[in-house]
């Protein structure tokens, strides 16, 4: 496991968290990931050949445990406070792909919100965002 996690390793845990919450993390969620990390502008400088080994150390730790709790305390120390609403919107993100959002899902946006301190008005423009982006 990383010693210390930095802003790419942090959002990255985010979005594994939300793949993994279901229990199953399919081969088109680590796909999703895998090109969120190659598009957006906050991964431009990551070195995407780690993304897999950052994925099975946030597994990891997520199968110890009390591990999302631990998972969620190690995101919000790692990640800069300008960065909450970018790790939220990779896990709306995640959540809103398959355009079906479970229960755990729901829950695990409610944690994540919570633990990172972000008002409900920025979590339902994110929200409101997404639906945006995949609607059909």
């Amino acid at each position: 496991m990383l010693d210390t996690l930095g802003h790419h390793e942090a959002l990255i845990y985010v979005m594994v968290m939300m793949s993994a919450v279901d229990k199953a993390m399919s081969d088109d969620e680590l796909e999703r990931i895998g090109a969120l990390c190659r598009l957006l502008p906050i991964f431009e400088d990551f070195d995407d050949e780690r993304l897999v080994d950052i994925a099975r150390d946030c597994a990891s730790q997520l199968s110890g445990t009390e591990g999302l709790d631990i998972v969620l305390e190690i995101i919000r120390e790692a990640l800069p406070a300008r960065l909450y609403d970018t790790a939220y919107a990779l896990a709306v993100e995640l959540a809103a792909a398959d355009l079906a959002i479970r229960h755990e899902e729901i829950r695990l946006l409610q944690m994540l919100r919570d633990r990172l301190g972000l008002d409900k008005l920025t979590c339902a423009a994110i929200e409101r965002g997404a639906m945006a982006r995949f609607r059909r």
